[in-house]
């Protein structure tokens, strides 16, 4: 009977395994046709700087702007093709461009949106005086102040007609902050990293707590892993619900419907892995175990909530010099999270609240259950504590399914299986997922 049991567990990990290679392998190819959200941020911060510009002194404009920003702005631009320009971004640069041909040429054809064919007639026009004088009050293109500023600039007026100070401010003050956040964390960071690492040459750091694994095995990881987070979390419950999903909101609009997707679908990925756990440890009695096999230990807050804000600073410069490699090296991998994607092109509150409860919330708290609550304790148990933090980190990374972002992840994933070892809990590894998900949410609405 045991021998039957056995061998059934050995036949779904296997074809799990299979099924789970093929999906990543899929998964991983299809990430290098998704586009990269890094030339639409660098972009969106070379449009702020120009916005900033004016708001900033001379003496400190090119330590957080670089010199002249409209110029990078243009070439920019200029580095995108005509048929894959979005509207907005084809008027942008007809407006930057000194060439009377060129610009013909890039407003040779209409736009859908009328306030830009608004400004693109007076731009075809730009010598009829009479009809130009009506532009300054047009309001419906002063909804965009940028796209005003430049319009009303190129159209001859101006900075004080042109300028929105109130607006120029605001923006001045998101570029300084998604600029210095990371910087500041960075550095403090860096000293922390340096601290302690003399600690450890030094054989001065406290001894890590005992990692409790449950006595679960290699298949039985294999099944949680494989069977339940990847074939039926990421694959079957999200095949059968979203088009349920789809079904249901086809009235609401497009930044609701993709939220309320990414929400429900992240949401069924969890039911099958949970359900597993819950099975493979309801006859596991953990004897005088603080905390039980998962190793939440809630308590005391005050000091998860200091470990994790730690861990998070150490593992800031580690994840963002690895990203800063990868682009050198190789460039923009592309294939990035469309969840970043989402976030970038959504400015409604419902829908931006959906896509924070999943990524700052459940996300975390759930990945965290799995990867670091009950498959790096069973990796370490049975291959020790290097090979199982980096086994977990991989595994963790590959998840993702981003290819762009495996490598970031994987560093991330090492951190948080330190986080694990050292703190002896589950808690501040959640809360150091959720801060580094919440900083890199607020981080993509900054400069939005």
């Amino acid at each position: 009977m045991r021998q039957a049991k056995t061998g059934w567990k050995w036949a779904m990990a296997l074809f799990s395994l299979f099924l789970t290679f093929l999906i990543w392998q899929k998964g991983l190819q299809e990430s290098f046709e998704r586009p990269s959200v890094a030339p639409k941020i660098s972009l969106n911060q070379t449009e702020m700087a120009v916005s900033a510009s004016s708001s900033l002194p001379e003496s400190i404009k090119d330590v957080f702007l670089g010199s002249e920003p409209q110029k990078k702005l243009y070439q920019a631009l200029k580095d995108i093709s005509l048929e894959q320009m979005e509207d907005r971004q084809r008027l942008l640069l007809a407006l930057l461009e000194k060439s009377e041909n060129e610009q013909k040429i890039i407003l040779n054809k209409d736009f859908k949106d009328k306030n830009f064919e608004f400004v693109r007639k007076y731009l075809l026009k730009r010598n009829e005086r009479e009809e130009l004088e009506k532009f300054p009050d047009n309001h419906e293109i002063k909804l965009d102040p940028f796209l005003y500023q430049i319009s009303c600039s190129n159209l001859g007026y101006s900075e004080e007609k042109c300028i929105n100070k109130k607006y120029n401010f605001l923006v001045t003050f998101r570029l300084l902050t998604s600029q210095l956040l990371p910087f500041i964390a960075s550095f403090i960071g860096t000293i922390l990293l340096i601290n302690q690492a003399l600690i450890f040459i030094r054989k001065k750091n406290s001894p890590w707590p005992e990692m409790i694994a449950p006595p679960l095995s290699i298949i039985d990881m294999v099944l949680l892993i494989a069977g339940g987070f990847v074939v039926i979390g990421e694959v079957l419950f999200p095949a059968l619900l979203i088009p349920i999903i789809d079904l249901l909101s086809n009235n609401s609009s497009s930044p609701l419907k993709d939220s309320l997707r990414v929400l429900i679908g992240y949401c069924s990925m969890t039911v099958a892995p949970l359900v597993i756990i819950k099975y493979q440890l309801k006859d596991l009695i953990p004897s005088k175990i603080e905390g039980g096999w998962l190793q939440w230990k809630i308590k005391p807050i005050r000091e998860g909530i200091f470990k994790s804000i730690t861990g998070w600073l150490m593992i800031m410069p580690l994840v963002l010099l690895i990203g800063w490699l990868m682009n050198e090296i190789i460039g923009d991998q592309g294939g990035s999270n469309p969840l970043l994607e989402l976030v970038l092109n959504s400015d409604e509150f419902i829908p931006l609240l959906l896509l924070f409860i999943t990524t700052v919330i459940i996300a975390p708290v759930f990945e965290e259950l799995v990867f670091r609550g009950v498959l790096l304790p069973v990796l370490v148990s049975k291959t020790g504590k290097i090979s199982g933090v980096l086994l977990s980190a991989l595994i963790f990374a590959l998840a993702h399914l981003s290819v762009g972002e495996l490598p970031p992840l994987f560093v991330l994933g090492i951190g948080l299986g330190l986080m694990r070892l050292s703190a002896g809990r589950l808690l501040p590894c959640a809360l150091m997922h959720s801060l580094w998900n919440g900083v890199t949410f607020a981080s993509l609405l900054l400069v939005a």
